[in-house]
């Protein structure tokens, strides 16, 4: 597993993704942190991120972990369906 490191050239998979409703916002930013905000709630949840191929693993700051799949230009995390917004 390969930590993304800061760096001014984005990962293909850096981004915003949104699920379908537009409920849950989870950004994946080039310094391999992530932002999720759900509903009107902003930085609902917050941690570092690692892809291996097309596959993502994450450590909130609470000590929670999870995983996806990136497939098809979508993002499998969690029981969430999310697109590149």
């Amino acid at each position: 597993m390969q930590r993304i490191q800061p760096t001014t050239a984005s990962h293909p998979y850096t981004g915003m993704w949104i699920t379908a409703d537009g409920n849950i916002r989870h950004e994946l930013l080039p310094n391999g942190r992530y932002d999720e905000a759900r509903g009107n709630r902003e930085s609902a949840y917050q941690g570092r991120y690692e892809v291996e191929g097309d596959y993502i693993r994450y450590w909130d700051d609470t000590g929670f972990t999870a995983d996806g799949t990136f497939r098809d230009g979508v993002l499998y995390h969690a029981g969430m369906v999310l697109y590149r917004k």
